[in-house]
Order: structure tokens, then C-alpha cells, then sequence
């Protein structure tokens, strides 16, 4: 099992550029084909009666806008894509970006994206890794800002038994294979450690199977289970954590937290969610 195609939102912003980087590097790690979405959508005009030439003239003037910005953001596809052995595939239009790179993601094994603008997001505009993941079916792969190249060489799989670490587990399995070490981790509470030890012996035995390099790990948290799992990835000198996301409802973490909206917001490892 590989990545084929490898989907990420092309935008003129430094951090679009980043997101992209990570996107060709995929690529040619995987021997993937790297697919572009170039989207965005005119936002609506807030006008009073009698004002629908305004509105048709404003509306031409944005979308011309929208358009340049487009064009400008395949140029800079089209010479990240140069020198990929499966090519590059660019597809664009005027659409909203969350339901665009949806649809586009039948035809990709992998998305890579960032947490989104925090301040000035528009649903116009831009697709955050959050809704990104609940709406694609595809696993996301969360660009920190600033981040360095991603290495991957030594990946931790942060397992909560449910359906979405199961899904976790199989979509980063390129990234296993590829990997020098990878550690199956359950963090618990205190008096757990016995089924928690029982649950990634269990998820390291299936990695074996698949020729993967993999230490079980269960350990108790005594802060938030999301400050156990950044310090056991840093310990374990890796920058790639995989995780189901949103075990629990997104609104509810939404609003009063958890270890998915935790790990959108850390700045320091590479995140793949599956959802």
C-alpha cells in the first residue's frame, strides 16, 4: 500500500506555499501523482433596492479578481509539480473551498493542509484540515506553521481504541512502511495501564504483520492526554503523529475541547488525522 496522489489547496499565501512544499515533497517520496485545487468563491454583496447594476458590475470586478489569483496559483502549481515522474493534475474553478477540495478528493489517497487562517478565515476563501477531514473521507495531513521539511522517519500512532485510530492506523501505513520506527501509544489513566498495554500489543502485532518497525507504548497522563502524547512524540525524536479525529462529536470539541482540536493547534509536529 502507497499514496498514488497526493491533494492540496493551491493559494499565492507563504503558507499555502508551505503546505504545497510539503505536497511535492510527498510526491516524489511516494511516486505519487500531485493534484492542485485552485478554488475560491465571490463572496456576497450586501446591496439595497435598486442596485443590480452595482451588484453585476461589482460581482465582474471580484470574480476577474478571483480569476488572476487563480491563474497565478497554477503557475505556481505547475513548477512545483515540474520533475514528478506521475506529473501533476490541476483543477480549478469558482466554488467554495471546503465542498471543491471535497469532491476532488475521490481522485486522492492523501490531502495535505494546514489548521486554516485563525483570525480571518472565510469560508469564501480557504478549507481548514478540520473540516477538511469530516467532509473528504480522506486522511488529512496537518502542516504546522513554520514547520520544517517533514521527516517521518520516526512516527508515533496515538491510539484510542474506536473507529477512527482503526482508520488512522490503515490510511498512515505508507508512512509506517516507510519509517525507521514507529510507536504505538495509549495514553491512560491510572489503573488502565493493564488493558491499555493489552490494546497496542494487539495494534503492534497487526504492524509487524504488515513488515512495520513498531514499539508498543502505554503511559499514564497526569496532565491533558494531548501534553502526554506531544511529550512522548518528542522523546521518541519524531515529527509525525497519526490519530483518529473526533472520536467525540466536532462541535464538542469545538467547544469545550479535546485531543483533535489539541493537536490542530500545536505547532510543533506534523499531524495525520482520519476521521
Amino acid at each position: 500500500m502507497s499514496y498514488t496522489s497526493i491533494q492540496v489547496h493551491v493559494q499565492t499565501s507563504p503558507e499555502a506555499r508551505l503546505r504545497l512544499r510539503t505536497a511535492r515533497a510527498l510526491a516524489e517520496r511516494f511516486n505519487a501523482a500531485l493534484v492542485g485545487v485552485g478554488v475560491e468563491m465571490v463572496p456576497p454583496m450586501a446591496t439595497g433596492a435598486g442596485a443590480g447594476a452595482v451588484q453585476a458590475d461589482w460581482y465582474a470586478a471580484v470574480s476577474g479578481s478571483i480569476e488572476m489569483n487563480l491563474k497565478e496559483a497554477e503557475a505556481i502549481f505547475w513548477e512545483a509539480a515540474a520533475g514528478l515522474a506521475k506529473g501533476g493534475v490541476w483543477k480549478h474553478g469558482l466554488a467554495f473551498p471546503r465542498e471543491a477540495l471535497a469532491a476532488a478528493s475521490r481522485g486522492a489517497d492523501l490531502i495535505v493542509a494546514d489548521r486554516g487562517p485563525k483570525n480571518h478565515k472565510s469560508d469564501y476563501r480557504d478549507a481548514g484540515a478540520a473540516e477538511l477531514c469530516v467532509a473528504a473521507g480522506r486522511p488529512v495531513l496537518v502542516v504546522p506553521p513554520d514547520a520544517p521539511m517533514l521527516s517521518a522517519k520516526r512516527v508515533v500512532l496515538a491510539w484510542k481504541d474506536g473507529r477512527e485510530a482503526r482508520r488512522a492506523m490503515m490510511d498512515a501505513m505508507p508512512f509506517f512502511k516507510d519509517a525507521d520506527a514507529v510507536l504505538a501509544l495509549e495514553v491512560c489513566h491510572t489503573g488502565e495501564e493493564e488493558d491499555a498495554r493489552a490494546r497496542v500489543d494487539d495494534v503492534a502485532l497487526s504492524l509487524k504483520r504488515h513488515g512495520v518497525a513498531v514499539e508498543p507504548r502505554a503511559v499514564v497522563h497526569h496532565g491533558s492526554p494531548t501534553e502526554e502524547i506531544l511529550r512522548q512524540a518528542a522523546s521518541f525524536n519524531s515529527d509525525l503523529i497519526a490519530a483518529g479525529a473526533y472520536g467525540h462529536t466536532r462541535l464538542g470539541e469545538w467547544l469545550f475541547g479535546g485531543v483533535t482540536q489539541d493537536l490542530l493547534e500545536q505547532q510543533d509536529h506534523y499531524v495525520l488525522l482520519s476521521h
